[in-house]
């Protein structure tokens, strides 16, 4: 004896699926919408095709799984036996300074530190943190080589952790 197959395609056939989809639509439109704290991504991310060398970054906020905007960043180069400040950003609702970091001659080889203001930022979102915190400022350390290149710094971070790789 064959047993009929529960599909998608049988459902929506049988009517079952229409219904379904009737109801969940009924229960989006009465319910609130999330609150998105502190701010969803809103925008789709500018393409970095045909631009020159560049170092750019965009900080992701683990803790609320949003960008992190507002998030202070000190990026110095290696200079002798310490870090020479170059500048001094803040990012913006999408994670990301209004302009890269260093482009085009700005953007010399060498050791670069980019310094996250993590404790500083988590703090004027009111999170509750001990005292001190696990992480206050992050060094995120890297070489350029390749001046004729373009470098981007995803960097993911929390209260608690941080990651960060080369990105495309």
């Amino acid at each position: 004896m064959d047993r009929p197959s529960l599909t998608r395609r049988s459902l929506v056939i049988a009517g079952a699926g229409g219904m379904a989809a009737a109801s969940t639509g009924a229960r989006a439109q009465t319910s609130p919408p999330a609150p998105q704290k502190p701010g969803a991504l809103t925008v789709a991310p500018t393409s970095q095709a045909g631009l020159g060398p560049r170092l750019t970054m965009h900080a992701i906020d683990n803790f609320h799984g949003t960008p992190g905007a507002g998030m202070v960043c000190d990026l110095s180069i290696r200079d002798g036996d310490g870090y020479r400040p170059l500048k001094t950003v803040t990012t913006s609702p999408t994670g990301r300074p209004a302009d890269p970091l260093l482009v085009d001659d700005a953007l010399k080889a060498g050791r670069y530190e980019l310094l996250l203001h993590v404790e500083a930022y988590f703090q004027a979102l009111g999170v509750k943190l001990p005292s001190p915190n696990f992480l206050g400022l992050v060094p995120v350390r890297f070489v350029i080589r390749d001046v004729a290149q373009r470098y981007h710094l995803p960097i993911l971070f929390s209260p608690w952790g941080y990651s960060y790789y080369r990105g495309s």
